[in-house]
């Protein structure tokens, strides 16, 4: 789908640059002051969350105007067309229906959905088999572990939701390999047994380089440890759509599920990439996985502009990045079990929006996709908070908060909500050189000492955040939480003019891979390179001798 007129030459966006020119030098605590209903009217609910973004250098008149933006960009149109089935992805010429993946109804897609169901079926055949026992291996030995292979968004998406809900977990144990790296699957493989060990396969083409390589060392690993060729099915399932390449590989036809060119890599944890969830968690709640994630989507398809979650998120991120100068975001989750969650948050956001051109490939003069980061809270307190805190970089943050915990070790839960507000609230109201100098006074330093350290204690405040908090980490509500950043991404995207469907940008260094990999493989006719890649190629051949 063309991109329509540039962000920047849309009507409004000046005042906006104005606006945010105003608010530079704001005080967040006066701005709720002034606003004694900022903290309800900054808030709202969707799917399970709710998204408290009242920590912002943000005044109602400015949220005024991007809203206005937002109706000026067509936006809403493209939402209408990405539920639709438009080839909204138009370098590539296809539609971008993930949503369609946890729909409970075909929404006028009717042989798409039919395509859905049939995969769903077959994941929760081998989700029940797996748990109720009777999947068997070559030996005759009950399946107890499944290692998912696959790189990317074919292990991203599931290694989170499989580790976010781990108090879900049933009868068999899920691990994922998806580094080239040997000692990735090594690492992996050495406390299983081949007897009772499943491999998931995900790859499209089953020709995806990591994903190949890893998969052909676990086959020799069967086959070493007494399994024959016929025993492969056994222990083998490919997610792909390249069937004939699963077979020569030694994995029927049966033991195949689709993917399908209307679903991205990052998109496609709801799909049959999601198997080994579904193992891990056992299809109930698997489905009650996608039945978040459809909540979000109504939300997201139903709400006016203002009262629409994913869209104020992009707004947020568009008010910073394109008005304030932020480059980089960070996601602190405040539960162990969503630590992954800013891996998964990279690739969705930065493989997405990490482009230079618009949808017509027309180069852009203003910021898209911000650098994206972050680590499970409390840890990052004590590492790169201090520069949250005192850096001269501006880095909005979300805050990912579950209210309860599974462990039942409500005391010690109740420490990490307070961290986890404190770090929010600390970030707005900072310290001044006057507070930091009364506090050094009254830890017994004397007047020139509080006065030469007062600077280094001081930090400026008005460091913006968004706290998004749900009951608990569930299902439910983790579907949501990744539908709610989807959306966002999408949104951003097109008010940025930007096609996220595709990733055009890692298609050069596949091919340099491929022509040093024969290099140093001495294979014939790979031509020359570069000096530097030369020595270094160089020192890897002396390396081995």
């Amino acid at each position: 789908m063309a991109a329509s007129a540039l962000l920047s030459e849309l009507s409004g966006y000046g005042e906006l640059q104005a606006l945010a020119d105003e608010l530079r030098s704001a005080s967040m605590a006066e701005l709720f002051a002034q606003d004694p209903q900022r903290a309800v009217d900054f808030t709202l609910r969707a799917a399970g969350l709710q998204l408290d973004f009242s920590k912002h250098l943000l005044t109602r008149p400015a949220m005024t105007q991007l809203l206005e933006l937002v109706e000026r960009s067509g936006l809403q149109m493209d939402v209408a067309a990405l539920f639709d089935g438009v080839h909204i992805n138009n370098t590539e010429d296809r539609p971008a229906l993930h949503t369609l993946l946890r729909a409970s109804g075909s929404h006028g897609h009717e042989e798409k959905f039919a395509q859905v169901v049939a995969a769903r079926a077959l994941m929760k055949q081998w989700a029940d088999s797996l748990n109720d026992g009777s999947r068997k291996g070559y030996s005759g030995a009950t399946i107890t572990d499944v290692v998912n292979i696959g790189i990317g968004g074919s292990d991203l998406g599931p290694r989170l939701v499989t580790e976010a809900l781990k108090p879900y977990h049933g009868n068999v144990s899920c691990h994922y390999v998806a580094n080239v790296d040997p000692a990735d699957l090594q690492d992996t493989l050495l406390d299983l047994d081949p007897e009772s060990t499943l491999f998931v396969v995900c790859s499209k083409s089953f020709r995806t380089e990591e994903t190949l390589t890893n998969s052909l060392a676990a086959r020799a690993w069967l086959l070493n440890a007494g399994a024959g060729e016929s025993d492969l099915d056994k222990h083998f399932v490919a997610v792909t759509s390249n069937l004939q390449a699963a077979a020569d590989f030694g994995i029927p036809a049966d033991n195949c599920l689709p993917m399908w060119d209307w679903v991205g890599g990052r998109y496609s944890v709801w799909s049959a990439i999601g198997l080994s969830c579904a193992i891990a968690v056992g299809w109930d709640s698997f489905e009650e996985f996608l039945d978040g994630a459809a909540a979000m989507d109504e939300h997201f398809r139903s709400s006016a502009p203002g009262e629409n979650a994913p869209l104020l998120l992009s707004l947020l991120e568009l008010w910073y990045c394109n008005f304030l100068g932020a480059g980089n975001h960070v996601v602190l989750p405040y539960d162990n079990s969503l630590r992954r969650l800013p891996d998964f948050l990279q690739q969705l956001t930065m493989e997405s929006n990490g482009k230079r051109v618009n949808a017509d490939g027309k180069p852009l003069s203003y910021t898209t996709g911000p650098v994206l980061w972050g680590s499970a809270g409390t840890m990052g307190q004590h590492s790169f908070h201090q520069l949250l805190h005192q850096g001269t970089q501006l880095c909005p943050a979300d805050f990912i908060l579950p209210l309860t915990t599974h462990t039942g070790m409500s005391g010690q839960h109740r420490r990490l909500v307070a961290n986890c507000l404190a770090q929010s609230r600390t970030l707005m109201v900072g310290r001044s050189r006057e507070d930091a100098h009364a506090v050094l006074l009254q830890r017994g330093l004397t007047e020139q000492e509080a006065r030469r350290l007062a600077p280094h204690m001081a930090m400026p405040g008005n460091r913006p955040s968004t706290v998004i908090t749900m009951a608990s980490v569930n299902p439910g509500s983790l579907g949501a939480l990744l539908a709610l950043y989807e959306h966002r991404t999408f949104c951003s995207a097109r008010l940025w003019g930007i096609n996220p469907f595709d990733q055009w940008g890692v298609e050069l260094g596949k091919e340099i891979g491929t022509q040093i990999l024969a290099r140093l493989s001495g294979e014939p006719g790979s031509g020359p390179m570069d000096p530097a890649t030369e020595r270094l190629m160089a020192e890897w051949r002396d390396a081995q001798a």
